[in-house]
């Protein structure tokens, strides 16, 4: 029988759950006996998916936040899931897993710097974890446009995958890898996921009651006929929220072990993964994409921009905030480049290697004094510090999770102030310039329909708290 194969993709992310200012998770309300969302959904999650061997028959990427937070909580977990990657590259020469932009960014949304920081830190925490360099990388809610795929391209990335709809032909084949062709002479492969079972995997339980009958009587009918015919390879790519398996429907991880060891090949499927599958099997055809779309809003990427039907009767506040915060971006990236141009040639290089003390392999005195053009002295170092944390907070105060939801009055978008807060006050340390003005002002349009509190209110609660605490001085 000509090659049928199989890839599941798991995209495991949670919105950062830690106190801005402190590190710590506070506990969280309904999820007992977990003292958090994050340890819940590990036990339900993470921890079995990774005793079934789950993250060795997938791809997969995991948020470099949550990652981070996994390793330092369940290092038994960590190291397995590393270690279910690094079989496949025993065994194939090639990894199942795939990188992720940073800090969950809507790319599109984002000025051309972030874009290129948020890949080059998500590709350096792939590198520092999982000791190799990333072959694909994963967008945050598949969120793309053409200069994101360039810039992917250009720092080395190969494939995504992509929504079908975010495919500029109606009639996009699932079955098959395509070829974008990029400016710059780029190109990049993209995936697009096979739509109706994706759909069903993840939001209709009963279809993955039985992995023998998913694999026998659902998955065949969507590859072609003709193709087999002709005796042409198909790959049937399967993607969605990885915590489904087990956390957000029971047991499931015991359904994708199952499909990916037993149900699929009494079917005739082979589990494969992107990497794997592109060693003999490269795009055939070309294929443009439709710019400024993502796989969570069928209005290309109103839902982190503006009012959509996707969040009915709210949204109002959306574009408010974000302008406020693109405004807030600009004025600290000023006086970050108007101070640290004074004493390193290269301030944009030295804020991209900056992801580098953050993942700890040198110290910020290391790598600032190795950019500076002359000797500092330790005030000038520690000034360049708190501007570099600065930044880390401007880039956190995009995270996507800030505009999902309807309601302004969550926790997400309070944490997108507070990191914005911060931002502000570790520029004020270092420089004396306090932009808390404009953004107080920016902020008074940022109002919750639901309880009338206003974004203003939440971002002075964050300054006074940040400077009781004493700021980056803790």
């Amino acid at each position: 029988m000509p090659l049928r194969a199989l890839c599941i993709h798991g995209h495991f992310y949670q919105p950062p759950r830690e106190d801005p200012l402190t590190g710590d998770i506070p506990a969280e309300p309904g999820v007992a006996p977990y003292p958090n969302w994050n340890e819940r959904i590990h036990a339900e999650c993470y921890q079995p998916n990774a005793e079934w061997g789950n993250f060795e028959r997938i791809s997969f990427n995991i948020g470099p936040t949550l990652f981070s937070w996994i390793a330092d909580q369940h290092p038994a977990t960590y190291r397995s899931i590393l270690a279910q990657d690094h079989a496949n590259i025993i065994r194939y020469g090639v990894g199942n897993a795939i990188a992720q932009g940073f800090n969950h960014t809507i790319l599109p949304l984002a000025a051309t710097s972030d874009k290129t920081i948020q890949i080059a830190w998500g590709i350096a925490d792939f590198e520092h974890r999982f000791g190799r360099k990333p072959q694909g990388m994963w967008l945050p809610e598949t969120a793309a446009d053409l200069e994101t795929l360039t810039i992917l391209a250009r720092q080395g990335i190969e494939f995504t995958i992509l929504a079908p709809w975010q495919a500029a032909d109606e009639e996009v084949d699932p079955t098959e890898a395509y070829r974008v062709v990029l400016p710059e002479g780029h190109h990049i492969t993209v995936f697009f996921y096979q739509r109706e079972l994706s759909s069903g995997v993840s939001f209709n339980p009963s279809l993955t009651a039985n992995a023998d009958h998913f694999a026998l009587y659902n998955l065949p009918r969507y590859y072609h006929a003709e193709k087999e015919r002709r005796g042409e390879a198909q790959l049937l790519l399967l993607a969605s929220d990885g915590e489904l398996y087990g956390h957000h429907q029971p047991f499931r991880e015991q359904f994708l072990a199952h499909l990916l060891n037993g149900a699929g090949t009494q079917a005739s499927l082979i589990p494969t993964f992107p990497a794997l599958w592109l060693k003999t099997n490269p795009p055939r055809y070309t294929i443009k994409i439709r710019e400024n779309t993502s796989w969570s809003c069928h209005h290309g990427i109103a839902r982190w921009a503006g009012e959509c039907s996707c969040t009915p009767g709210g949204g109002k506040w959306k574009a408010s905030l974000r302008s406020a915060l693109d405004r807030l971006a600009a004025a600290l990236d000023g006086v970050y480049f108007d101070t640290v141009y004074l004493s390193i040639p290269k301030p944009r290089s030295l804020r991209e290697r900056y992801i580098h003390v953050l993942l700890g392999n040198l110290t910020a005195e290391e790598l600032i004094n190795s950019m500076a053009d002359h000797v500092l002295t330790d005030d000038q170092t520690r000034r360049i510090h708190l501007l570099l944390r600065a930044q880390y907070e401007r880039q956190r105060m995009f995270t996507s999770c800030g505009w999902y939801h309807e309601d302004f009055d969550r926790i997400e978008p309070k944490n997108n102030l507070a990191y914005a807060a911060q931002a502000v006050n570790l520029t004020f340390l270092a420089t004396g310039d306090d932009l808390s003005a404009g953004a107080l002002s920016d902020l008074r349009a940022v109002v919750s329909s639901r309880t009338g509190l206003r974004g203003e209110m939440v971002f002075l609660s964050q300054i006074e708290r940040a400077r009781e605490l004493g700021g980056a001085e803790n």
